[in-house]
């Protein structure tokens, strides 16, 4: 807190300091604060909400109107696309310290208290009542609606016990219990999940959207709140779980559509900026190829665009930021058994992570016929396809596939070390060679080396032009013997388990 508002301890104090200097402790609604803040800081080129990537041209311009607009709003989306973190960074917006009565429950303005306890203070003790500084923090009230919230929990309600101690008529306005409404005032309000709130208490929003003021019970008890309301839902509730009742979304002022990434660039740079990847291991240096964190992003950009995915229920970007963390802990597990000096995790540890996969998509009918583990692999093998062919497609790869062709086979295992896999891989005429357009050269060392090897091996098989199976490993790719379009894609993939925790994997 500054030394000049530690100094202002009581009314008189602010009413004094006001005077002495005009529209330094200015007196606004939130709503005004929080829009002349925020010009302040588009003025100053400020960054106006930190960590938020992608919205730059679609969800921050719209956030931006409603908030010079004054509007209450509703941040709609499926999950994982930052929806409470954006709420959660409009406290920025908000002063640094505004001055309350000390003591009150809901944050009374010293100049203007709205509860009878405050005003009755005001009344006996003037200039003299004291007074406390609410940091921002503090002004930020968010609560997740569940369908056993009560209107007592949100409003308020009265206390008998209160009235008992206190000698009071139940009716008397200083026997209530604040609900947590009329304790954010004067700051921000934010409901998530607006639609899991039951119909009746949404009904009970309806004054404080329109009026500002809340009544609790049947008492003639009217609170005008000072409140900038915000809410965030996920429109596949308005069909599963519940529904935003009409005459509430009609209060609203601007409901904001939310999105997944739009580009790779974006999604890589969330799950750089979320993930865990500053690993402590002893000794040992992290080094994440390119390559690796493209595929990751890539199998969250094809689980949103697969039919035998539910596109109602979205595919959050934590796929992205746990499949990463689990690919890391795959490598790390393999160097500390390999005692090797470096961490460099391979395409074949984001097979190994399907646990952080099968969990963040919902799947339609033919994707349950299927399997979720099946359905997983097929997006990893569809993902590492584009991001191969990205840097390979003007690469001559023809001496490996004929190496294969020619009856060679290749067998390794995902917790294989880099230095016997590369053992292996120098085997194949002109693998090693390849390594070379990822930008990795002999100085780069093993486990660097191997990674890229992997991934060459897998990019073959991913685009069917080498096979592989548990039993043969890597090998040359077979032709369909069926009529069926789909008979080599079965061969390939049906009833093949994942080469993780050891098990051997074999290209030819």
């Amino acid at each position: 807190m500054p030394l000049s508002l530690s100094k202002i301890k009581t009314v008189g104090d602010l009413r004094r300091a006001r005077e002495a200097s005009a529209g330094a402790l200015p007196r606004r609604s939130v709503k005004n604060e929080v829009r002349e803040n925020l010009i302040r800081k588009l003025t100053a080129g400020e960054t106006l909400f930190p960590g938020i990537i992608g919205y730059d041209d679609t969800v921050i311009p719209q956030l931006i109107n409603a908030i010079f607009s004054r509007h209450n709003f509703i941040l709609l989306g499926l999950r994982g696309q930052a929806k409470s973190r954006i709420l959660r960074a409009l406290s920025d917006l908000l002063d640094e310290h505004i001055p309350v009565i000390a003591g009150c429950e809901i944050n009374d303005d010293p100049f203007d208290p709205i509860c009878a306890a405050c005003r009755r203070q005001i009344a006996a003790e003037g200039d003299a009542t004291p007074i406390g500084w609410l940091p921002r923090s503090a002004r930020f009230v968010e609560k997740l609606a569940t369908p056993d919230v009560t209107i007592a929990d949100m409003v308020g309600d009265i206390d008998p016990i209160k009235a008992a101690r206190g000698g009071l008529q139940l009716s008397n306005e200083l026997t209530m219990h604040y609900g947590l409404l009329p304790r954010a005032n004067r700051g921000i309000f934010a409901i998530n999940e607006l639609p899991d709130l039951a119909g009746k208490i949404q009904v009970g929003l309806f004054n404080i959207l329109q009026e500002g003021d809340v009544q609790i019970k049947g008492y003639p008890v009217r609170l005008p709140l000072d409140l900038l309301m915000v809410f965030t839902a996920n429109p596949e509730d308005y069909t599963a779980r519940g529904k935003i009742i009409t005459p509430l979304k009609d209060r609203i002022g601007s409901e904001i559509r939310t999105h997944y990434p739009g580009t790779r660039q974006h999604a890589l740079a969330i799950t750089a900026q979320e993930a865990w990847t500053a690993r402590g291991t002893d000794g040992q240096g992290l080094e994440i190829p390119a390559y690796v964190r493209e595929v990751v992003e890539e199998v969250a950009f094809q689980a949103r665009a697969d039919r035998k995915i539910d596109k109602r229920s979205g595919v959050s970007q934590r796929l992205a930021i746990t499949c990463l963390e689990n690919v890391l802990s795959n490598a790390e597990r393999r160097a500390l058994m390999g005692r090797e000096h470096a961490v460099v995790p391979r395409i074949t540890d984001i097979y190994a992570a399907l646990p952080s996969i099968t969990g963040k998509f919902e799947l339609e009918y033919e994707g349950e016929l299927r399997g979720a583990d099946n359905v997983a692999r097929d997006l990893i093998r569809s993902a590492v396809a584009n991001v191969f062919s990205e840097r390979f497609d003007k690469v001559d790869t023809r001496c490996v596939i004929e190496w294969f062709d020619l009856g060679g086979t290749l067998q390794v295992s995902d917790t294989s070390s880099a230095k016997e896999l590369l053992g292996q891989a120098r085997r194949v005429q002109g693998l090693v060679e390849l390594v070379e357009h990822l930008g990795v050269g002999s100085r780069s060392g093993d486990p660097a080396l191997a990674s890229a090897v992997d991934f060459i091996l897998e990019g073959l098989y991913a685009q069917k032009k080498i096979s592989r199976s548990e039993d043969r490993g890597y090998q040359a790719a077979e032709q369909p013997r069926r009529a069926s379009p789909r008979a080599s894609e079965t061969h390939v993939d049906e009833g093949l388990p994942l080469p993780t925790s050891g098990k051997k994997k074999y290209y030819n």
